[in-house]
């Protein structure tokens, strides 16, 4: 089991929970399969984000803001969801 399959199972878990933005604002998420689909305002946002998305982010964590990560899809998705303790617990 490769180290980031413990991050991509907390994040699997997390689906579903309120997260926030570094500007505050919330979103949701679900994850059908290898990739996860946003959700802000009650509509899906049309753009899926992928485990390879977030497992080469990891790499960059912990980053300061999204900007950190401008490389990756979804930067403020996916930095908010990597930074976020519920994901990141003790991890970086």
């Amino acid at each position: 089991m490769s180290s980031f399959d413990h991050v991509w199972d907390r994040i699997r878990r997390n689906a579903g929970q309120t997260f926030s933005t570094a500007t505050g604002l919330p979103f949701t998420y679900r994850v059908p399969g290898d990739f996860l689909r946003i959700e802000r305002d009650g509509r899906e946002i049309n753009r899926s984000l992928s485990r390879t998305n977030f497992e080469k982010a990891a790499v960059d964590m912990p980053a300061d803001r999204p900007s950190d990560i401008k490389g990756r899809q979804g930067s403020a998705y996916t930095w908010a969801i990597l930074m976020d303790k519920r994901i990141r617990q003790s991890g970086w």
